[in-house]
């Protein structure tokens, strides 16, 4: 009897086509997709809108609320302040929900674990990253100009009454009011890099508005020239002042140049987190 002689066969890689084709499409993917998907993943989360809503309405109603409550005071000459130190006074508290915003946009994905699929399909991660602080700056741009100007509106109506009110051309109105807009888009970036360092949204929130509110006070405690420069230095200190009318004269920086070392002191941030985002495992 004679017996058939059979070759082994070659192994077969299965599906070899389709996993060498998903790397190559993954490596395609242009910016414009990266920023687009962030644009559908940050307006299709519940708490974006309700985050950009109390922005607003803290930002308008504490403002127009302060306003109401000055205008007598203001205009009976016993004052001690000016009446553009409460024109953007509401913005004041719009910070929180700026820097929750920026912290969110990252670390919800770590909480979800979407983080794994983003990287999967964006293989480059600075891309990911500037997508997201662009999408992020926009959006935070956009909501708090509409609620500085709204804020003056209200609350300008109420020192007009009283014979004290501002005219957009007066000195340090319209860039207090744009200042607003840079300031709270640059301070959610700022809390977009404190998210992407720590992955843990109480953790990262937290700091930020320690820095921001706690820190930023204390540090004038600090004798000397050093405690003063300190205190000019930090982030909340350094970058609000662009967003007031009337700032604060010895114990900030002038308001475009206190913006440009928070902008300095975001950018480094971001980088380290960046830096750290592209070597971590997600």
């Amino acid at each position: 009897m004679s017996t058939v002689r059979t070759e082994p066969l070659p192994p077969v890689d299965s599906d070899s086509s389709t996993s060498n084709a998903l790397p190559t499409a993954a490596r395609r993917v242009g910016f414009g997709q990266v920023l687009l998907a962030e644009w559908i993943k940050l307006r299709s989360v519940r708490s974006t809108m309700w985050t950009l809503a109390s922005l607003l309405v803290l930002g308008v109603g504490l403002t127009v609320i302060i306003c109401a409550a000055s205008a007598d005071w203001l205009a009976s000459g016993d004052a001690d302040e000016s009446p553009g130190s409460f024109l953007t006074w509401g913005m004041m508290f719009a910070q929180i929900p700026a820097v929750v915003l920026g912290v969110v946009v990252v670390t919800s994905e770590y909480a979800r674990g979407m983080i794994i699929a983003t990287v999967a399909a964006v293989p480059r991660r600075t891309y990911v990253v500037l997508a997201k602080a662009v999408v992020l700056t926009v959006v935070l741009f956009a909501v708090a100009m509409v609620t500085a100007v709204l804020g003056y509106w209200g609350g300008n109506a109420f020192l007009d009454a009283e014979g004290v009110g501002l005219a957009l051309g007066d000195d340090g109105v319209v860039r207090a009011l744009v200042g607003s807009g840079l300031y709270l888009c640059v301070l959610g970036v700022f809390g977009m890099g404190l998210g992407l360092l720590m992955r843990h949204t109480a953790a990262a929130v937290t700091t930020a508005l320690a820095l921001v509110f706690v820190v930023g006070n204390l540090v004038m405690l600090v004798p000397g020239t050093f405690g003063e420069w300190l205190t000019k230095l930090m982030p909340g200190n350094a970058g609000s002042s662009v967003a007031m009318v009337t700032p604060f004269e010895g114990m900030m920086l002038s308001p475009w140049t206190g913006f440009a070392v928070f902008c300095a002191e975001t950018a480094l941030l971001l980088g380290l987190a960046t830096f750290g985002f592209v070597r971590r495992d997600a």
